[in-house]
């Protein structure tokens, strides 16, 4: 086959980087964020909360088998399912707001391809050394030496692994009785192989993909483009300062660049920020740290590399000063996303406070539709699904209201109580009979409403039904 025939190749071969230890502001904040992000993580699901006997006292807790998210003093029920999509609802307004104002600042900061990465790179640096160290050991060969090294941070990154993995699980389970059986080896399948799955995902992701995950896996960088403008602020060089670049002490007609790479050797996505914007970027700015330490060191003015958006460029090759961050970011689409971000959590609030202890869900039993019975009398059956989602035991009386006048009887009981223990779900048949003279008897169809009432709390609940007659 001829060369010309060959197929080009459609993936690139990963190239390795070996990102240089960095000091500075936004290095910190990095460091800050991880801490915070990774602490939250790994301890949330150890955080006690009384519940009371019946349930498990973890304060934030995914409960599948129950059909219930706790967090704190917080209770979601399957019904209540509007919580969570608007707290995605939410997430969204607000990954849009952030990308349209700071650019990929997710992406660089608390993304957890990100954190964990960042938190992987920093255990080679310790273990093997910084850049040039890890270059050399690299291009060395396999030898005793190099096999410890490398086992080593292998098995602190698993260490790292599995902690992240078992740290998932916990959230779908009270924590201490599920490690307790995990060590065991009383747990269910489903979480050894959920922990297996999430450790080989974050060993590999964290520890080989890396970059590879944010340019090639990850739709955001296609996405983000859609949410900036000139306006919004991110990584950016400027090289109206910095070209042409150059070395040594003779220079003039050169700009402020050194042509030191240190902006590259920081790169955890091995690109050079003074090509441009290119998708590769996460905006970790780090790349900021590395040039603003070059500048001190060589008695130039700091932000050669800065957040900068793109009218900025205009402004400042123009001779004009630069437009202030709060102008960038204070422009109508933020403020309207902002808008629209405090109006979904204000109405995730008001509902959170208003929504009663108690609820209940009427299914009409029509097969048949309705039964007659041996005085004439019409009885309709309905199931009556009570959720009691206060603290405590109650005890619930059932009633009907409707323009006619209607029997209320209770399968399993003589009055029209029925007992539901606390952070329960009782089904309870109820029969609705209509005497034989009535209107709703003879008609075809009668509107009435089932309540459900706590007499110590005086908390009501109820539901629409309709009440079918023999003239249907």
């Amino acid at each position: 086959m001829a060369s010309s025939d060959v197929p080009p190749k459609l993936f690139a071969a990963q190239e390795p980087i070996f990102p240089k230890r960095v000091s500075g502001k936004f290095r910190n904040l990095k460091w800050i964020i991880m801490i915070v992000t990774l602490g939250i993580y790994y301890v949330t699901p150890w955080i006690r909360w009384d519940r009371g006997p019946n349930l498990p006292d973890q304060a934030v807790l995914v409960d599948i088998a129950g059909r219930r998210f706790f967090f704190f003093w917080i209770e979601i029920w399957p019904h209540e399912f509007y919580f969570v999509a608007g707290l995605l609802i939410m997430a969204g307004l607000g990954l849009f707001l952030f990308t349209s104002a700071l650019g990929r600042v997710w992406c660089g900061y608390t993304c957890p391809q990100t954190v964990w990465t960042d938190l992987f790179y920093t255990v080679e640096r310790w273990i093997e050394g910084d850049r040039n160290a890890r270059l050399r050991l690299w291009e060395a060969k396999w030898d005793f030496r190099k096999w410890r090294l490398r086992v080593t941070k292998w098995i602190v990154w698993l260490m790292i692994a599995l902690a992240t993995g078992g740290a998932w699980v916990f959230y779908f389970a009270d924590a201490p009785t599920l490690l307790l059986d995990l060590v065991t080896g009383q747990a269910a399948f489903v979480a050894y192989g959920t922990i297996a799955f999430l450790t080989v995902a974050t060993f590999i992701f964290g520890g080989f993909l890396r970059e590879q995950v944010c340019i090639y896996m990850c739709p955001w960088p296609r996405i983000q483009s859609a949410m900036m403008d000139e306006h919004s602020i991110t990584v950016a060089y400027r090289d109206w300062r910095g070209e042409d670049r150059g070395k040594g002490k003779n220079r003039e007609g050169l700009g402020d660049c050194i042509d030191c790479n240190a902006c590259v050797n920081v790169c955890p996505v091995g690109i050079d920020i003074r090509d441009g914007q290119q998708m590769e970027c996460i905006t970790c700015a780090l790349c900021i740290d590395a040039c603003d330490e070059i500048m001190d060191r060589t008695g130039r003015e700091r932000g050669l590399i800065d957040y900068l958006a793109l009218t900025d460029e205009a402004n400042e090759r123009a001779g004009n000063p630069k437009v202030s961050t709060r102008r960038h970011i204070l422009r109508p689409r933020t403020l309207i996303y902002t808008f629209l971000w405090s109006l979904v959590g204000v109405g995730l609030v008001v509902a959170l406070f208003i929504r009663p202890d108690i609820d209940i869900t009427v299914a009409a039993v029509r097969n048949p539709q309705f039964v007659t019975l041996s005085d004439g009398s019409i009885r309709n059956t309905y199931d009556v699904r009570i959720r009691n989602m206060g603290g405590g035991n109650a005890t619930f009386h059932i009633g009907v209201t409707s323009d006619a006048a209607f029997d209320v009887s209770l399968e399993g009981t003589d009055g029209l109580t029925v007992d539901v223990p606390a952070d329960a779900t009782q089904l309870q048949r109820v029969y609705v009979i209509a005497p034989p003279d009535s209107p709703a008897a003879d008609g075809e169809r009668t509107d009435l409403r089932i309540w459900v009432e706590e007499g110590s709390e005086n908390t009501r609940a109820h539901q629409d039904t309709a009440f079918f007659g023999r003239g249907l």
